[in-house]
């Protein structure tokens, strides 16, 4: 493999988070039985007209902006022409010459520093409907239709070909997804079909600068799905070439079962598409003053506020990172601060606890139950030494599962920790008296021994004594 250099690009499909569709006035809602979220005009039933919806153009040029693009003062609408059971009109209302915006990057995380990967375009489009298979779509017998989502209005975000790798290429998704996600104009929810992609695929000797025949792998719904799907696609070309084949330009499928990408069909080209303007929708005329009040209002971005976090928290870059990933979790460790003034103990907390108690019950952070000023709230405690740290982490579960206040549980469950002198020095001095052999040990130079010693004391009390006490207390004694 090291003879050859993998070539990626990324065609995203990002739903917009807009009330109704894009040229009509159907909901956008996601669910509800099928067929039920559509209207003659989503339908294209004969005598409609679309019309375009002013929140879509305002939410594709706040993406666009955000992903550093220039934006069109001229654009218009096409009719992309195809056949497929899921387009009720048989056309598919895109963007072909004149996009919204085009030119703009990102930059991402690789393991030899930050790389910059060009996005080509920005367009905007409506979303077809959705076709249900019984079975996978190479093996079912038939597949039902369901329409709600015809219609409802996507951006296509497509990228340079400067991906070499499926990790640049789910890094960039990420990256993509953290930007749209804090512009405030999706969801993102790959789950959903809200997030989509997919992925142009070449190989070509080292060195070399010709572009290989490339594959599409359509419709790849997860992170997952990327990195296996690309990673797979790279040793089977390789493999095609090591053997004398030859690489054909296609589409392809993923199998998730199988894990192997399948031939759909011949690639088409543009032309194909028979591509031309659409004649029930004026061209697009952005005024610039529109573009920059847009502009204004932007929130910060990911990358700005990983910056700020690491001069004005003192946070370590990969604490920042990780908090920044999502703007939630960026909002939810900025309430926490303005509570508790100690960040990187509460980045602690965050990315540890927080983290794994959502991931093990697969909670969004957003339906959390513990709210920013309870965490400081609970921080507080242990920093007045009320509770200790283990019986923090108690706590804090008992939080996270029933929404109390840390304070009401610690009073509930008796937990306020021990810090009387006078109380410990008698279970440390019962601790000592019966462990003669672990005493020794200590004398000895064994420090493992005091260890135990601790953990003796801490089982006596049920785990509220102060530990900074009975360490210090056990070595005076020993």
């Amino acid at each position: 493999m090291a003879r050859y250099e993998t070539v990626i690009g990324l065609e995203v499909h990002i739903e917009l988070k807009t009330r109704s569709k894009i040229f009509c006035d159907s909901t956008t809602e996601f669910g509800g039985d099928p067929n039920t979220h559509i209207c003659p005009v989503c339908l294209g039933l004969p005598g409609t007209l679309p019309v375009v919806n002013k929140k879509v153009v305002e939410y594709a040029i706040r993406a666009a902006l955000a992903l550093n693009c220039q934006i069109a003062g001229f654009s218009k609408f096409d009719r992309k022409n195809y056949y497929y059971p899921d387009m009720p009109k048989n056309y598919q209302i895109s963007q072909y010459d004149l996009p919204i915006a085009e030119h703009g990057y990102l930059d991402i995380d690789t393991g030899g520093g930050v790389k910059r990967i060009g996005i080509t375009r920005l367009h905007m489009e409506e979303d077809t409907g959705k076709l249900v298979h019984q079975g996978t779509i190479t093996t079912t017998p038939f597949s039902l239709v369901d329409y709600n989502r015809a219609g409802v209005p996507l951006i296509e975000i497509v990228s340079e070909p400067d991906l070499r790798s499926p990790e640049e290429a789910c890094s960039y998704m990420e990256k993509l997804k953290a930007i749209v996600q804090y512009t405030g104009v999706s969801d993102c929810k790959m789950e959903e079909g809200s997030l989509r992609c997919d992925a142009n695929i070449s190989v070509r000797p080292a060195g070399s600068s010709k572009l290989g025949t490339k594959a599409e792998i359509k419709n790849l719904n997860s992170f997952r799905a990327l990195q296996r799907a690309l990673s797979y696609e790279v040793e089977r070309q390789i493999e095609a070439l090591e053997e004398g084949g030859r690489i054909v330009q296609e589409t392809r499928t993923w199998d998730e079962g199988k894990g192997v990408t399948l031939s759909m069909r011949s690639k088409e080209h543009a032309h194909d598409y028979r591509y031309f303007p659409d004649p029930d929708l004026v061209p697009l005329v952005i005024e610039k003053e529109w573009v920059e009040d847009i502009r204004r209002s932007l929130p910060e971005l990911p990358d700005a506020r990983r910056r700020r976090y690491v001069m004005e928290y003192g946070l370590p870059g990969y604490d920042a990172a990780v908090l920044t990933s999502t703007r939630e979790m960026a909002d939810y460790f900025e309430d926490c601060v303005a509570s508790y003034s100690n960040p990187k103990a509460v980045s602690n907390w965050i990315m540890g606890d927080l983290a794994r108690l959502l991931n093990a019950n697969n909670q969004e952070i957003t339906a959390c139950r513990i709210k920013p000023r309870q965490l400081a709230s609970l921080l507080e405690l242990m920093e007045k030494g009320t509770i200790s740290g283990k019986i923090a982490k108690t706590v804090f579960e008992e939080m996270f599962a029933s929404g109390k206040d840390a304070g009401v549980i610690v009073k509930e469950k008796g937990l306020v920790q021990i810090s009387d002198e006078g109380a410990i020095a008698a279970v440390v001095a019962e601790v000592i008296a019966s462990n003669p052999k672990s005493v020794e040990d200590i004398r000895a130079g064994k420090e493992k021994a005091l260890g135990f010693l601790v953990g003796q004391v801490m089982k006596a009390t049920r785990g509220k004594a102060n530990p900074e006490l009975v360490n210090r207390l056990l070595k005076e004694r020993i």
